[in-house]
């Protein structure tokens, strides 16, 4: 007899319905996303040009999943914190504070990456 927590096929797409969904609502409601999704491409578009190596995409695409990671759990704890408390609290203005600056951490670790990677394909051009 099937309960709720069996692991089925259609569980698992409706997760991942759910998941795109919740991917789509960052892009539609977050302006760093759009920012984002530009260098995400341009990135992606750059390390074609320059033929990396497995190793430089594994960095890159680790660095790319940081950001876009971080950017999710912001939104998420905005949303959250929205909720919890819609007029302006000052621990809810330090919170998304602090996750915002999550984000920022994350990206500029991925902008040295890039930097790393393909600053050494610039010079040998």
């Amino acid at each position: 007899m099937p309960t709720e927590n069996n692991f089925t096929l259609r569980g698992r797409i409706r997760s991942i319905r759910f998941a795109l969904r919740g991917l789509r609502l960052i892009l539609l409601s977050q302006h760093n996303a759009w920012v984002h999704a530009a260098i995400t491409a341009a990135v992606l578009v750059a390390g074609f040009y320059f033929h990396l190596s497995r190793l430089e995409w594994c960095l890159i695409v680790l660095a790319m999943m940081a950001v876009w990671t971080s950017e999710a759990l912001n939104t998420a704890l905005e949303f959250l914190c929205d909720v919890a408390a819609p007029e302006f609290h000052p621990l809810v203005e330090k919170a998304k504070d602090v996750a915002a600056g999550g984000v920022l951490i994350s990206a500029i670790g991925a902008g040295i990456v890039g930097l790393l990677v393909f600053g050494y394909h610039l010079l040998l051009r």
